[in-house]
Order: structure tokens, then C-alpha cells, then sequence
């Protein structure tokens, strides 16, 4: 395991924030802290879809830094639900741009690892969980069977987690701070998507745990 990469290829959910963003936190940003001999390169940046990953330079850029036997997380889907420049098609486009950074991983003899999109705070208010991903996990789970590439199922495995834990007390994973509770959110903050440090430590130990079960570590 010593000297190997891992490099995570994705949207605000993993992307790593500097401290006046604090305490939100990306899964990538901590995930380090549950792999020891493996140097964390965290190319998520916040806003991205896969297709304007790839379009900024960002997957160019990455697979510079590629060497033989590293590995590739690659988990988009919330953005490029977007109706905008972002958009793709779950079975469509969506599946052409994952198979572009599953290309770009081989070619460099890097392990291409697909990740549904983790789940977001997302319940009615009689504490039914909804989904708001659509068909893109399906459209991931598809991709990685044809292409045989492994694939962890933070969609599925999400979604019982919080389910488990509830809609009220899951506000401590989530970006939910009151007024003049933290100095950089001096008004409050309601946020459904973004993960507080607490949050993403739970889910970069859940993707840990099925690195090493998929023995993909």
C-alpha cells in the first residue's frame, strides 16, 4: 500500500474548504485520516458536474499526476442534474463523461472506482425519506457492470444510514447552524447537501470500509 495514490474526482461533497468555509467539510478533505501509507490528491471541486469536470481541464489536469497501480474515485451526479451549461443525461451523456475518467484511469494503469452520489438531508415531514438523484445511481450501477470497474454504493448505503439515524438528529451530519452559533455563519445556515466535519467523517468512513471490503486497498 505504501506510495500509492488516491485521487477523488467529484462535486462540494468531497472537495476539500478552506477555514473561513469551516465547519463544512468535504468527505475527501478528512478521508486521509482513515488511510494510513496512501497520499490523498483531492481534485473535487465544488459545483461540478461530470461533464464540466472535464470540460474546465480538471480530469486533464489530474491524470498528469497518475502513477501505475493508484487509484480513482470518481463520484458525480448531484450537479449534473442541473438544467444548465452542467446538464447530462443519467443514461445518455452522464455515461459518456464517466467513461472518460474510466479511460483516462486505465490508459494510466490507475483503478477506476465509481461512487453513487452520497444522499442528501431529504425527508417529508412526516419522516418518509425522499431521493433526489434520479436515475443517475441506477445509470452509474449499469455503467459499472459493463465496463467491470469496481463501484461503491454511497447512494444505497446513505440512505439506510441516515434513515437509521433520522431527520432531526441528522442535522449534526448537515450544515445546520443557528444564528450566532459559528463566526462564519453569523445568520444561520439551512443546508441539506453540505456536510458539517461530523458528516464527512461518516461518510469517508463508509467509503473507507468498502475500499477495504472490496479489498480495492
Amino acid at each position: 500500500m505504501a506510495g500509492k495514490q488516491l485521487f477523488i474526482a467529484g462535486d462540494s461533497t468531497a472537495s476539500s474548504y478552506s477555514q473561513d468555509c469551516a465547519p463544512m467539510t468535504g468527505w475527501g478533505q478528512v478521508i486521509g485520516d482513515y488511510l494510513f501509507g496512501v497520499t490523498i490528491r483531492n481534485f473535487a471541486f465544488s459545483g461540478r458536474s461530470s461533464k464540466s469536470f472535464i470540460e474546465e481541464g480538471r480530469l486533464q489536469n489530474m491524470e498528469q499526476h497518475f502513477k501505475q497501480g493508484d487509484l480513482l474515485l470518481i463520484q458525480f451526479g448531484h450537479n449534473d442534474a442541473k438544467q444548465d451549461e452542467r446538464f447530462t443525461t443519467p443514461f445518455s451523456t452522464f455515461k459518456q463523461y464517466l467513461k472518460e475518467f474510466i479511460s483516462s484511469a486505465k490508459t494510466k494503469g490507475v483503478t477506476p472506482i465509481l461512487l453513487t452520489p452520497v444522499q442528501r438531508r431529504s425527508f417529508t415531514e412526516d419522516g418518509h425519506f425522499v431521493e433526489t438523484h434520479g436515475d443517475y445511481p441506477v445509470a452509474i450501477r449499469e455503467l459499472a457492470q459493463s465496463e467491470k470497474v469496481a463501484m461503491i454504493d454511497v447512494t444505497k448505503e446513505s440512505r439506510v444510514l441516515f434513515e437509521n439515524i433520522g431527520p432531526k438528529e441528522l442535522k449534526t451530519l448537515f450544515m445546520w447552524l443557528p444564528p450566532r452559533n459559528h463566526s462564519n455563519y453569523e445568520d444561520g445556515i439551512q443546508d441539506d447537501t453540505h456536510f458539517s466535519e461530523v458528516g464527512a467523517r461518516t461518510i469517508a468512513k463508509l467509503i473507507v470500509r468498502n475500499l477495504q471490503s472490496q479489498k480495492l486497498l
